[in-house]
Order: C-alpha cells, then sequence, then structure tokens
C-alpha cells in the first residue's frame, strides 16, 4: 500500500486516509478512510475499499482491510457495505473485523479494534 491524498469524499477530507493498493507492482485499487457522523454509531472512522477488477478474488482485499487499519491512525475503524456482498464480508473478518449490526439495520456493520502493539494509531 501506497500512502495517497485521497480526494475531499475518498479519505483526502479532515480526518480522512487513503492508500493506493499494489499487487505484483501494478495498482490494484484503493482504500481509505473517511472520518464520519452517521447513525448507529455517531462519529467513526469508516472504511471503504474498491478493487479493480482483475485484482478481486485474489484475497487483495483482505490484506488492503489489514494493512489500512494498521496504517491509520485510528483504534477503532468501521466498515459497511451491503448484506449481500460475501465477498467484502469475508474478507473483512479475515482481517480482524467483526459482525456489530444492530437488529434490523439494512445495511452490515463491521468492527476493526487495533490489536495492542499491532502499531501506533490514536
Amino acid at each position: 500500500m501506497v500512502p495517497s491524498k485521497g480526494t475531499p469524499k475518498r479519505g483526502g477530507g479532515p480526518g480522512g486516509e487513503a492508500w493506493a493498493i499494489e499487487a505484483d507492482g501494478e495498482r490494484a485499487g484503493t482504500v481509505f478512510i473517511n472520518l464520519i457522523e452517521e447513525p448507529p454509531i455517531g462519529k467513526h472512522a469508516s472504511l471503504q475499499i474498491f478493487l479493480n477488477r482483475e485484482s478481486q478474488g485474489r484475497q487483495i482485499g483482505r490484506l488492503a482491510y489489514r494493512a489500512a487499519c494498521d496504517a491509520s491512525e485510528y483504534n477503532v475503524v468501521y466498515a459497511h457495505m451491503r448484506k449481500s456482498n460475501i465477498a467484502s464480508r469475508r474478507a473483512a473478518e479475515e482481517a480482524g473485523f467483526a459482525d456489530v449490526t444492530p437488529a434490523g439495520h439494512s445495511q452490515l456493520i463491521m468492527k476493526h479494534v487495533r490489536r495492542e502493539g499491532s502499531s501506533t494509531g490514536g
């Protein structure tokens, strides 16, 4: 992963972070964290990942989820996704995210808490 400036809505705004994902020397996608305020959690760090089609299904997503959380200044990071997005859910779970979706909520909410000693982070 290579740190990136991001854009205002993709990790470049206040409290945001962004990285380009590279695999085998080629751009594979992007991952970013925005600081958002949204129910049911309130103000929180929210991670999103986008992989190029040719990079999907190669376990790059799970590595990017984990690397972004380790590189982030945030100790707690959430990921919001469609409940039908099984691939993203599986990648997030393998990177240490847990399902914390409240009953009746329309989107899947996953939470990652940094293990002590895994990075600096605030």
